[in-house]
């Protein structure tokens, strides 16, 4: 959406700034024109994935934007996540503002300007964390990826001269700049306040298909339209937004609004540059959260709010393209000829790039226990390190059980693309596409390297487990167009596509045990041992954290609700037998005695004690004996002749 300077200070609100305005004498120009926009909010995004949100008078950016638009402000490094980089002794922090992306107008509709009576603005302006003179924050990270994607494309192409016929380009000299394009799927849930899942509800309203693509009504209606309409004046073009399978159908209050919603909806938008396509999936993500609140609705945008359910995806769309000098853009991955081939070489190296290296990929995906709740086989999230293309070139499918799968059209050659299907709402984007982009990049060198043709890589990808070749791994078998949860069993698929990791602490553990991997993360110094390292400690405290402060006190909480129920003179053997098992297994989880500490105990103790490969195990051991329990309380209550009333977290 392209805008010249007399239509945004024409307009009586101003969404987004281009940036071709961030100069000082058009900036003056524009903030004087719009008066509501009362603040300035420099935007860093930290290794957690956090972002700084500060608000300044816009009257003091006005004194000095010069030195605001170079140096920026400065804060307390303490206070955001950069472990062991900005320490007590050395906590000093700058945010740099980027002159280099699209700046956002954030509005607060509950507060107007007495003057124009319009929403107070907020001008959001996404920028680096720099200590000690080096950028350290998670948009930094990427902006290096991108510049040395580009910079070891055009050197590959310079020494593979090659590799430009898969092209269809006559020289390296045709090619202005190469662009590295991205997108994301956001999913989330909504509800109206302080009202409770009820799992077997949402579960079968699941199975068959009640909610998925169908029409919204009342306020979500209201919300996600109201979401849709201005999302389109920021600039980002939203293409659809639409419920998800997640859900249950409202009821009608006696005032004839909705009450007891719990429905799961997608919005997606126009892809763009991968750097500003993190910035405005972080934008859209909080004014998402905002638009819904105003409507009287709860917003989550966690992996897995409700065990049972599906859980909430941001699948993420990367791409790569040239820009010729003569106007032209190119698909670094489309073949010449679409009908009889899947990618060109460039295409099959990435695919095998990403799948060869996501060992240490996934700890930057897959973050979280929220996030490790959703990646369970039978709710169409991936959990096996394999990719899919399709059955035919000629006609293009999507297999959905897969980690990565090509995403083509026929007829649009431009849109050829892959698609990782593990990332969740709450996932760094800014990190996951860095390590994701460095690890396709390895492929395709090794890919062009070897100057096999497209067919015979195709052979590579498209190995047995045991097959040895030149780039992948040996023991393992990394394509397959089947159903990966229907198709192998949980044996067979750990075999043939590696056991997938269960905790945060396994899946840090890519780090560790593949350092040949590792070292590809510190490629053009995208990354480098003390920001990986803070990263580890970060994600390491956050799961240590959860554990002790959040996840078992819910369980306790479980444990707790699952009380005896039935009366003696009206239960059967049955009801005694089922409420025995139960209160064995409460013991086991929660209850310490001389002889034995319970599970929780052991839990906290393997914690407090720094052994985390046990804290790992007792954690999957938790997880699977909660889950028993909530499983066997169920049945205990259904052959109950009493009303039951109540809901089990």
């Amino acid at each position: 959406m392209k805008k010249s300077l007399e239509d945004i200070l024409s307009e009586p609100m101003v969404y987004f700034l281009p940036p071709w305005t961030h100069k000082k004498e058009i900036l003056k120009q524009i903030l004087e024109a719009h008066t509501a926009i009362k603040f300035v909010s420099l935007v860093g995004v930290d290794l957690g994935g956090n972002n700084t949100d500060e608000k300044i008078p816009i009257s003091l950016f006005l004194e000095d934007i010069d030195g605001f638009l170079k140096t920026g402000v400065q804060t307390d490094g303490s206070s955001v996540m950069l472990h062991e980089i900005a320490t007590l002794n050395n906590a000093k922090v700058d945010i740099i503002p980027d002159l280099d992306v699209t700046w956002f107008v954030d509005y607060n509709y509950e507060l107007l300007d007495e003057e124009t009576q319009l929403p107070i603005g907020t001008l959001k302006i996404p920028a680096y964390l720099e200590h000690n003179e080096k950028w350290v924050d998670s948009r930094a990270i990427l902006k290096r990826t991108v510049e040395y994607f580009k910079k070891e494309m055009l050197e590959l192409l310079t020494n593979n001269p090659h590799a430009l016929k898969d092209l269809g380009i006559d020289s390296v000299e045709d090619i202005e700049d190469v662009s590295l394009t991205t997108a994301t799927e956001l999913e989330f849930w909504v509800k109206t306040p302080e009202d409770l899942a009820d799992e077997e509800k949402l579960s079968t309203s699941q199975m068959l298909k009640e909610q998925y693509w169908k029409r919204t009504k009342g306020s979500v209606r209201s919300a996600l339209e109201e979401t849709m309409l201005i999302l389109e004046k920021y600039g980002v073009e939203p293409e659809m937004g639409h419920k998800e399978v997640g859900g249950v159908r409202s009821t009608i209050s006696i005032s004839g609004k909705l009450n007891h919603v719990m429905e799961q909806l997608e919005v997606d938008w126009k892809y763009s540059t991968a750097l500003q396509s993190c910035d405005n999936d972080l934008f859209i993500r909080e004014f998402i959260e905002e638009t819904f609140e105003r409507y009287g609705l709860e917003v989550t945008f966690m992996a897995k709010p409700i065990e049972g359910v599906a859980g909430s995806g941001k699948h993420t769309h990367m791409g790569a393209g040239l820009k010729l000098k003569n106007g032209k853009f190119i698909n670094l991955f489309a073949p010449q000829n679409m009908t009889e081939e899947f990618v060109n070489s460039m295409g099959w190296g990435a695919l095998m790039g990403i799948l060869k290296n996501y060992e240490v990929v996934n700890p930057f995906v897959t973050s979280t226990n929220d996030a490790f709740n959703r990646l369970k086989p039978g709710f169409e999230a991936p959990v096996c390190i394999v990719g899919s293309v399709g059955h035919t070139p000629e006609s293009p499918s999507r297999n959905r059980t897969v980690l990565i799968g090509l995403v083509r059209d026929i007829n649009n050659p431009l849109a050829t693309r892959y698609e990782l299907r593990a990332p969740n709402p709450t996932s760094n984007t800014y990190l996951l596409v860095s390590a994701s982009y460095l690890a396709m990049l390895d492929g395709i060198k090794q890919a062009v390297e070897s100057k096999l043709t497209s067919k015979e890589l195709e052979v590579e990808i498209s190995k047995d487990a045991g097959e040895d070749k030149f780039y992948l791994e040996k023991d393992r078998a990394y394509r397959s167009e089947h159903d990966v949860f229907e198709d192998y069993t949980e044996e067979e698929r750990n075999r043939l596509f590696s056991k997938p990791p269960a905790t945060v602490w396994e899946n840090l553990q890519g780090f560790t045990k593949c350092q040949d991997k590792k070292a590809i993360l510190f490629s053009g110094e995208a990354f480098d041992e003390k920001i990986l390292n803070s990263y580890e400690l970060a994600t390491l405290d956050h799961w240590v954290t959860e554990l002790l402060g959040r996840i078992i006190p819910n369980n306790i909480a479980i444990v707790r609700n699952c009380k005896k129920l039935h009366i003696v003179d009206q239960a059967t053997d049955l009801d005694v037998v089922n409420w025995e098992k139960i209160n064995n297994l409460r013991i086991h989880l929660m209850k310490d005695s001389l002889e034995r500490k319970s599970l929780f105990t052991e839990i906290r103790e393997a914690l407090e004690g720094k052994e985390y490969e046990l804290a790992s195990r007792l954690q999957m051991e938790m997880a699977e004996k909660i889950a028993s329990l909530k499983a066997m309380y169920n049945v205990y209550k259904r052959n109950l002749m009493e009303e039951v009333n109540g809901y089990l977290g």
